[in-house]
Protein backbone atom coordinates (compact mmCIF):
# COMPACT_ATOMS: atom_id res chain seq x y z
CA UNK A 1 0.00 0.00 0.00
CA UNK A 2 1.34 3.30 -1.19
CA UNK A 3 1.96 6.01 2.03
CA UNK A 4 1.57 8.83 -0.74
CA UNK A 5 -0.88 11.55 -0.26
CA UNK A 6 -1.45 14.14 -2.40
CA UNK A 7 -3.17 17.64 -1.71
CA UNK A 8 -3.95 21.63 -1.76
CA UNK A 9 -3.50 24.15 0.45
CA UNK A 10 -5.06 28.17 -0.14
CA UNK A 11 -4.49 30.97 1.74
CA UNK A 12 -4.84 34.93 0.99
CA UNK A 13 -3.35 38.18 1.07
CA UNK A 14 0.33 36.77 0.35
CA UNK A 15 2.97 39.84 0.48
CA UNK A 16 5.93 39.48 -1.26
CA UNK A 17 8.72 40.79 -0.66
CA UNK A 18 8.08 43.21 -3.72
CA UNK A 19 5.59 44.57 -0.90
CA UNK A 20 3.14 43.07 -3.95
CA UNK A 21 0.20 41.04 -2.58
CA UNK A 22 -0.75 37.87 -3.93
CA UNK A 23 -4.55 38.00 -2.71
CA UNK A 24 -4.59 33.95 -2.89
CA UNK A 25 -1.91 31.17 -3.20
CA UNK A 26 -2.56 27.74 -3.60
CA UNK A 27 0.36 25.49 -3.56
CA UNK A 28 0.24 21.54 -4.17
CA UNK A 29 2.18 19.22 -2.26
CA UNK A 30 2.74 15.44 -1.83
CA UNK A 31 3.28 13.70 1.31
CA UNK A 32 4.54 10.38 2.88
CA UNK A 33 4.89 9.22 6.44
CA UNK A 34 3.11 10.15 9.74
CA UNK A 35 3.57 13.43 11.62
CA UNK A 36 4.88 12.89 15.27
CA UNK A 37 3.15 14.27 17.84
CA UNK A 38 5.12 17.33 18.90
CA UNK A 39 5.56 17.95 15.07
CA UNK A 40 9.18 17.93 14.82
CA UNK A 41 10.20 14.85 12.53
CA UNK A 42 9.50 16.54 9.35
CA UNK A 43 11.50 16.86 6.37
CA UNK A 44 11.04 18.96 3.46
CA UNK A 45 12.29 17.83 -0.11
CA UNK A 46 12.66 20.47 -2.58
CA UNK A 47 12.09 19.85 -6.13
CA UNK A 48 14.16 21.24 -9.35
CA UNK A 49 13.45 24.16 -11.73
CA UNK A 50 11.12 22.15 -14.25
CA UNK A 51 9.78 18.95 -11.83
CA UNK A 52 7.28 18.90 -9.05
CA UNK A 53 6.52 17.44 -6.12
CA UNK A 54 6.06 13.79 -7.49
CA UNK A 55 9.84 13.32 -7.64
CA UNK A 56 9.08 11.82 -4.17
CA UNK A 57 6.59 9.36 -4.87
CA UNK A 58 7.46 5.64 -6.16
CA UNK A 59 8.39 4.98 -9.32
CA UNK A 60 7.96 8.36 -10.44
CA UNK A 61 10.22 10.46 -12.48
CA UNK A 62 11.28 13.35 -12.12
CA UNK A 63 13.49 16.06 -14.28
CA UNK A 64 16.36 15.40 -11.57
CA UNK A 65 15.91 10.94 -12.12
CA UNK A 66 13.71 9.82 -9.58
CA UNK A 67 14.11 10.03 -6.04
CA UNK A 68 11.97 7.01 -4.71
CA UNK A 69 14.96 5.21 -3.80
CA UNK A 70 16.26 7.88 -1.32
CA UNK A 71 12.57 8.61 0.26
CA UNK A 72 10.82 5.83 1.36
CA UNK A 73 10.50 2.88 4.25
CA UNK A 74 13.84 2.28 5.43
CA UNK A 75 15.57 4.91 2.42
CA UNK A 76 18.10 7.40 3.85
CA UNK A 77 14.99 9.42 4.37
CA UNK A 78 13.32 6.90 6.30
CA UNK A 79 9.31 7.26 5.67
CA UNK A 80 9.36 4.95 8.38
CA UNK A 81 10.75 7.76 11.03
CA UNK A 82 10.14 10.64 8.86
CA UNK A 83 6.76 12.65 7.69
CA UNK A 84 8.33 13.83 4.30
CA UNK A 85 6.84 16.74 2.98
CA UNK A 86 7.34 17.77 -1.06
CA UNK A 87 5.47 21.24 -2.45
CA UNK A 88 5.21 22.23 -5.54
CA UNK A 89 7.17 25.82 -5.56
CA UNK A 90 5.03 29.05 -5.85
CA UNK A 91 5.01 30.01 -9.85
CA UNK A 92 5.38 26.44 -11.03
CA UNK A 93 3.34 24.42 -12.93
CA UNK A 94 2.09 21.61 -11.04
CA UNK A 95 -0.50 22.37 -9.06
CA UNK A 96 0.65 26.06 -7.50
CA UNK A 97 -0.50 29.26 -8.12
CA UNK A 98 0.82 30.31 -11.30
CA UNK A 99 0.56 32.72 -14.12
CA UNK A 100 -1.82 30.18 -15.48
CA UNK A 101 -3.97 30.66 -12.64
CA UNK A 102 -6.66 32.79 -12.26
CA UNK A 103 -6.34 36.99 -10.79
CA UNK A 104 -9.34 36.63 -8.62
CA UNK A 105 -9.20 40.98 -9.35
CA UNK A 106 -9.82 40.08 -13.27
CA UNK A 107 -11.10 36.47 -13.43
CA UNK A 108 -8.31 36.20 -16.11
CA UNK A 109 -5.22 34.41 -16.26
CA UNK A 110 -2.31 35.95 -14.88
CA UNK A 111 -0.06 35.94 -17.60
CA UNK A 112 2.88 38.54 -17.87
CA UNK A 113 1.24 40.32 -15.25
CA UNK A 114 2.24 37.70 -12.73
CA UNK A 115 4.38 39.38 -9.91
CA UNK A 116 7.97 39.14 -9.30
CA UNK A 117 8.57 36.45 -6.89
CA UNK A 118 11.91 35.67 -5.40
CA UNK A 119 13.26 32.50 -3.83
CA UNK A 120 12.61 33.24 -0.28
CA UNK A 121 8.80 34.55 -1.49
CA UNK A 122 8.78 30.81 -2.43
CA UNK A 123 10.32 29.33 1.08
CA UNK A 124 8.27 31.68 2.95
CA UNK A 125 5.26 30.15 1.14
CA UNK A 126 6.24 26.94 2.08
CA UNK A 127 6.09 27.87 6.01
CA UNK A 128 3.26 28.54 5.44
CA UNK A 129 1.91 25.21 4.52
CA UNK A 130 4.16 23.89 7.08
CA UNK A 131 2.62 25.82 9.76
CA UNK A 132 -0.90 24.59 7.57
CA UNK A 133 0.50 21.22 8.31
CA UNK A 134 1.37 21.64 12.41
CA UNK A 135 5.00 21.07 11.68
CA UNK A 136 6.69 22.64 14.47
CA UNK A 137 10.36 21.83 13.61
CA UNK A 138 12.17 19.99 10.07
CA UNK A 139 15.20 17.41 10.77
CA UNK A 140 15.88 18.58 7.22
CA UNK A 141 16.00 20.49 3.72
CA UNK A 142 16.95 18.66 0.95
CA UNK A 143 16.83 19.52 -2.97
CA UNK A 144 18.40 18.89 -5.93
CA UNK A 145 19.21 22.07 -8.50
CA UNK A 146 16.95 24.82 -7.98
CA UNK A 147 15.66 22.70 -4.87
CA UNK A 148 18.95 23.56 -3.71
CA UNK A 149 18.50 26.93 -3.58
CA UNK A 150 15.44 26.49 -1.41
CA UNK A 151 17.71 24.59 1.05
CA UNK A 152 20.46 27.48 1.13
CA UNK A 153 17.57 29.78 1.49
CA UNK A 154 15.40 28.25 4.21
CA UNK A 155 18.95 27.77 6.16
CA UNK A 156 19.15 31.78 6.16
CA UNK A 157 16.05 32.80 5.78
CA UNK A 158 14.43 29.87 9.15
CA UNK A 159 17.70 29.28 10.74
CA UNK A 160 16.23 27.60 13.85
CA UNK A 161 13.65 25.85 12.08
CA UNK A 162 15.66 22.52 10.85
CA UNK A 163 18.85 20.55 12.17
CA UNK A 164 20.54 20.73 8.63
CA UNK A 165 19.92 21.11 4.79
CA UNK A 166 21.19 18.89 2.25
CA UNK A 167 21.52 21.36 -1.67
CA UNK A 168 22.22 18.83 -4.30
CA UNK A 169 23.90 19.62 -7.67
CA UNK A 170 23.45 23.29 -6.49
CA UNK A 171 24.93 26.30 -5.65
CA UNK A 172 24.55 29.20 -3.33
CA UNK A 173 23.86 31.55 -6.27
CA UNK A 174 22.58 31.25 -9.90
CA UNK A 175 24.45 29.85 -12.87
CA UNK A 176 26.11 32.99 -14.59
CA UNK A 177 24.17 32.87 -17.84
CA UNK A 178 21.13 34.94 -18.50
CA UNK A 179 18.07 32.70 -17.90
CA UNK A 180 15.44 35.23 -19.06
CA UNK A 181 17.82 36.33 -22.00
CA UNK A 182 18.32 32.62 -22.72
CA UNK A 183 14.57 31.90 -22.77
CA UNK A 184 13.50 34.82 -24.88
CA UNK A 185 15.99 33.31 -27.83
CA UNK A 186 13.43 30.66 -28.05
CA UNK A 187 9.99 32.12 -27.22
CA UNK A 188 9.99 35.83 -28.69
CA UNK A 189 9.98 34.19 -31.94
CA UNK A 190 6.77 31.81 -31.64
CA UNK A 191 3.81 33.66 -33.04
CA UNK A 192 1.67 32.35 -30.43
CA UNK A 193 4.23 34.33 -27.52
CA UNK A 194 2.38 37.28 -27.28
CA UNK A 195 4.85 38.26 -24.27
CA UNK A 196 4.14 35.92 -22.14
CA UNK A 197 0.16 36.02 -22.83
CA UNK A 198 -0.78 33.28 -24.97
CA UNK A 199 -3.09 31.26 -23.24
CA UNK A 200 -6.09 32.65 -26.11
CA UNK A 201 -3.38 32.78 -29.01
CA UNK A 202 -2.81 28.87 -29.10
CA UNK A 203 -0.35 28.35 -26.62
CA UNK A 204 3.54 27.52 -27.25
CA UNK A 205 4.03 23.85 -27.00
CA UNK A 206 6.32 22.89 -29.98
CA UNK A 207 8.83 25.77 -28.85
CA UNK A 208 8.73 24.23 -25.05
CA UNK A 209 8.93 20.79 -25.87
CA UNK A 210 12.50 22.13 -28.41
CA UNK A 211 13.39 23.77 -25.67
CA UNK A 212 13.09 20.50 -23.61
CA UNK A 213 14.78 18.44 -25.68
CA UNK A 214 17.59 21.13 -26.07
CA UNK A 215 17.91 21.37 -21.78
CA UNK A 216 17.59 17.41 -21.17
CA UNK A 217 20.29 17.00 -23.57
CA UNK A 218 22.45 19.08 -22.06
CA UNK A 219 21.52 17.53 -18.83
CA UNK A 220 22.88 14.53 -20.10
CA UNK A 221 20.03 12.30 -20.29
CA UNK A 222 20.12 11.52 -24.44
CA UNK A 223 23.38 9.93 -23.63
CA UNK A 224 21.78 7.85 -20.62
CA UNK A 225 18.82 6.77 -22.88
CA UNK A 226 21.50 5.80 -25.46
CA UNK A 227 22.17 2.95 -22.93
CA UNK A 228 18.63 1.51 -23.32
CA UNK A 229 16.75 2.99 -26.33
CA UNK A 230 17.87 2.13 -29.95
CA UNK A 231 16.21 5.63 -30.77
CA UNK A 232 17.51 7.88 -28.23
CA UNK A 233 15.91 10.96 -30.26
CA UNK A 234 12.70 9.39 -30.68
CA UNK A 235 12.32 8.60 -26.60
CA UNK A 236 13.69 11.83 -25.90
CA UNK A 237 11.43 13.83 -28.11
CA UNK A 238 8.23 11.81 -26.01
CA UNK A 239 10.03 12.89 -22.29
CA UNK A 240 9.56 16.18 -23.12
CA UNK A 241 6.64 16.68 -25.49
CA UNK A 242 4.68 15.08 -22.60
CA UNK A 243 6.84 17.60 -19.98
CA UNK A 244 5.57 19.99 -22.54
CA UNK A 245 2.10 18.86 -21.94
CA UNK A 246 1.68 20.24 -18.51
CA UNK A 247 4.44 22.54 -18.23
CA UNK A 248 3.14 25.99 -18.47
CA UNK A 249 6.04 28.17 -20.16
CA UNK A 250 5.87 31.27 -17.96
CA UNK A 251 6.74 29.65 -15.16
CA UNK A 252 10.27 29.45 -16.56
CA UNK A 253 10.27 32.95 -16.89
CA UNK A 254 8.77 33.53 -13.19
CA UNK A 255 11.08 31.00 -11.36
CA UNK A 256 14.36 32.21 -13.36
CA UNK A 257 13.86 36.27 -12.60
CA UNK A 258 13.82 34.72 -8.93
CA UNK A 259 17.05 32.64 -9.49
CA UNK A 260 18.86 35.61 -11.19
CA UNK A 261 18.28 37.74 -7.60
CA UNK A 262 18.99 34.32 -5.44
CA UNK A 263 22.02 34.85 -3.88
CA UNK A 264 23.10 33.89 -0.12
CA UNK A 265 26.87 33.70 -0.33
CA UNK A 266 26.83 37.04 1.65
CA UNK A 267 24.31 35.36 4.39
CA UNK A 268 26.22 31.91 5.14
CA UNK A 269 26.98 33.88 8.63
CA UNK A 270 23.06 33.18 9.39
CA UNK A 271 23.49 29.51 8.84
CA UNK A 272 23.35 27.77 12.05
CA UNK A 273 23.11 23.87 11.14
CA UNK A 274 25.49 21.30 9.35
CA UNK A 275 25.15 21.68 5.52
CA UNK A 276 25.71 18.66 3.03
CA UNK A 277 26.88 20.03 -0.56
CA UNK A 278 26.90 17.43 -3.01
CA UNK A 279 28.20 18.09 -6.51
CA UNK A 280 28.43 15.54 -9.36
CA UNK A 281 31.47 15.16 -10.98
CA UNK A 282 29.65 15.93 -14.92
CA UNK A 283 27.59 18.57 -13.99
CA UNK A 284 28.30 20.91 -16.32
CA UNK A 285 25.79 23.22 -15.15
CA UNK A 286 26.93 23.22 -11.58
CA UNK A 287 30.65 21.91 -11.93
CA UNK A 288 32.66 20.19 -8.89
CA UNK A 289 35.06 23.31 -9.56
CA UNK A 290 32.43 24.88 -7.32
CA UNK A 291 33.23 22.99 -4.36
CA UNK A 292 36.27 24.76 -2.90
CA UNK A 293 34.92 28.17 -3.47
CA UNK A 294 31.48 27.10 -1.32
CA UNK A 295 33.17 24.98 1.21
CA UNK A 296 36.02 27.34 1.78
CA UNK A 297 32.87 30.30 2.29
CA UNK A 298 31.00 28.20 4.71
CA UNK A 299 33.58 26.83 7.16
CA UNK A 300 35.23 30.59 7.56
CA UNK A 301 31.37 31.26 8.26
CA UNK A 302 31.62 28.97 10.83
CA UNK A 303 29.48 26.40 9.23
CA UNK A 304 29.70 22.80 9.83
CA UNK A 305 29.93 21.90 6.44
CA UNK A 306 30.66 18.63 4.54
CA UNK A 307 30.99 17.93 0.84
CA UNK A 308 29.81 14.79 -1.55
CA UNK A 309 31.36 14.64 -4.91
CA UNK A 310 28.91 12.09 -6.76
CA UNK A 311 31.21 9.77 -9.21
CA UNK A 312 28.69 10.01 -12.30
CA UNK A 313 28.17 10.04 -16.19
CA UNK A 314 24.68 11.22 -16.15
CA UNK A 315 26.31 15.21 -14.98
CA UNK A 316 22.85 17.26 -13.69
CA UNK A 317 20.59 14.45 -13.76
CA UNK A 318 22.73 12.31 -10.97
CA UNK A 319 20.81 12.72 -7.87
CA UNK A 320 18.37 10.69 -8.80
CA UNK A 321 20.05 8.44 -11.57
CA UNK A 322 23.11 7.95 -9.79
CA UNK A 323 20.87 7.83 -6.52
CA UNK A 324 22.46 5.01 -4.36
CA UNK A 325 26.27 6.81 -5.16
CA UNK A 326 25.46 8.94 -3.14
CA UNK A 327 22.80 7.23 -0.65
CA UNK A 328 25.22 6.49 2.01
CA UNK A 329 26.49 9.69 2.46
CA UNK A 330 22.53 11.14 3.13
CA UNK A 331 22.00 8.55 5.18
CA UNK A 332 24.95 9.09 7.40
CA UNK A 333 24.37 12.91 7.24
CA UNK A 334 20.67 12.26 8.05
CA UNK A 335 22.59 9.89 11.27
CA UNK A 336 24.28 12.59 12.34
CA UNK A 337 21.35 15.32 12.49
CA UNK A 338 19.52 12.70 14.94
CA UNK A 339 22.51 11.99 16.92
CA UNK A 340 23.20 16.12 17.53
CA UNK A 341 19.57 16.65 18.31
CA UNK A 342 18.09 14.14 20.64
Amino acid sequence: MSDVVRNRFTFSDFRLDSGEVLPSVTLSYVTRGGLAPDGRNAVLVTHGYTSGPAMIEPGVGSSEGAWSTLVGPGAPIDTDRYFVVCSNMLGSSYGSTNAASIDPRTGKPYGSRFPRITVRDIVSAQMRLLEHLRVKHLRAVVGPSYGGFQAFQWAVTYPDFMDGVAPVVTSPLPPQSDRIEGLLKWFAPDPNWNGGDYYETGGVKETLTRLRIDTLTRYGLRDSLAETHADPDAELRRIAASWADVFDANSLFILGHAMAAYDVTREYNRIRVPVLFVLSRTDALFPPSLAPVVMDGLRKAGVDATYFEIDSDHGHLASGADAAKWAPALRAFMAKLEARNR
